[in-house]
């Protein structure tokens, strides 16, 4: 069926222009795909073809990407890829511009090829304005990395600025240190003690083993361990786990195997004896790391599971040459990963003008900065009703 709001949105006049410049994320030639991703200036794990492709099809609230792409030249040679969606489609705002499509791990930094990045990039914004799109709204993006760099510098070319629209400032790990002179001098020596304390409470549970699942084979069944610590969790009791969605189970079932194929995805646990009480779903692209989610056993919380995962995972990414840094992607001032990995990113969304003097610009902003500040107001009902409601007692019977 086609979407009718999406081609309102994009293109009011003439759906049939927008057809030649958007294409379903499907139509990209897999192949291409992850070769672009090889050269990509910039990695970014979440818009690799097995994720991405996965999120799209069934994910919850995310189905229905489309491509901004662009060739070399008249070659069949890939050389940048934006997913994307309507403005409409992604936040029922009814004005033309294309926004990047969410993959679930919060990071849409498009994929730019480095030997090509001005022309690639400067094309990407030529096919959002034959779509019909007056401005892209890129969310969650990497604001000191290289493909926003690479952005930047083609709208100063064409005399335009980006506008930002709000940023945060998340953990990330220098992975070419050594693991544990960075965690002594990220959490001191009086908590490491007092987690190696909580460790050998623990051990008392059963011996103490760090496990990474790599292979296919391996990785199935490791995924189903995660699924159900996740959904043993805060998040099963809110209702936001994995598990909880059909799409969303069926999305991560394809997506984790089909990464673990060109190693590009991992599933680390830790156990006590046979028992796993954390695990944490780990995607790799070039020499960067995701930590895309963690689960507990909130029977062992007392003893910090998480966090002695996250110490593992921390050598364990220190020890690996192939991996020069990782990316939390957890939100700002996370209290758990923030402490342990010091180093920082600024993650931003950006609204991109594509064309000069455009009025259409200004509304497509305010528009946006009303939303913000009305979402803003809503998360913080939310979390006062949350916090009335899990520090209220249940009723005596």
């Amino acid at each position: 069926m086609v979407d009718i709001a999406h081609q309102a949105a994009i293109n009011p006049a003439s759906a049939k222009d927008a057809t030649p410049a958007l294409v379903p994320l499907e139509a990209i030639e897999p192949g291409q795909w992850r070769a672009l991703a090889q050269r990509a200036v910039e990695p970014n794990g979440y818009y690799l073809p097995a994720w991405e492709l996965a999120v799209s099809a069934t994910a919850r609230g995310r189905i229905g990407a489309s491509a901004l792409s662009v060739t070399a030249g008249s070659s069949t040679r890939l050389i940048g890829l934006m997913p994307v969606v309507s403005l409409w489609h992604a936040l029922k705002i009814p004005l033309p511009a294309l926004v990047s499509a969410h993959p679930y791990g919060t990071l849409c930094s498009p994929l730019i090829d480095r030997d090509v990045s001005a022309e690639a990039t400067t094309r990407l914004l030529q096919r959002a304005r034959e779509a019909g799109a007056h401005a892209l709204v890129l969310r969650d993006v990497a604001l000191d990395g290289a493909a926003m760099g690479s952005i930047k510098e083609a709208l100063g070319r064409a005399g335009l600025k980006p506008r930002g629209l709000g940023f945060h400032i998340r953990a990330s790990l220098d992975a070419t240190q050594d693991g544990d002179r960075l965690l002594h001098e990220a959490l001191g020596a009086k908590k490491l003690k007092e987690l190696r304390r909580q460790r050998r409470r623990l051990a008392e549970h059963g011996a103490i083993s760090f496990e990474v699942a790599r292979k296919v084979d391996e990785i199935k069944p490791a995924l189903e361990t995660f699924l159900q610590l996740e959904a043993g969790g805060w998040k099963g009791k809110r209702g936001t786990a994995l598990l909880q969605d059909t799409g969303d189970a069926t999305f991560i079932r394809r997506a984790v195997p089909a990464l673990a194929e060109t190693a590009q995805c991992e599933i680390v646990c830790l156990r006590a004896g046979t028992t796993p009480v954390a695990a944490g779903i780990v995607l790799r692209h070039q020499d960067r790391a995701f930590f895309f989610k963690l689960g507990i056993d909130e029977r062992f919380a007392k003893y910090s599971p998480g966090v002695q995962l996250t110490l593992d995972l921390t050598r364990h990414f220190c020890a690996d040459p192939t991996i020069a840094s990782a990316d939390s992607t957890a939100s700002a001032d996370h209290p758990m990963i923030n402490p342990i990995w010091r180093d920082r990113l600024a993650i931003g969304d950006v609204l991109i003008p594509l064309r000069r003097y455009d009025p259409m610009v200004a509304l497509i902003h305010a528009a946006l900065i009303t939303r913000g500040y009305a979402r803003a107001a809503a998360r913080r009902v939310v979390h006062l009703l949350r916090k009335r409601t899990e520090a209220t007692p249940p009723p005596a019977r």
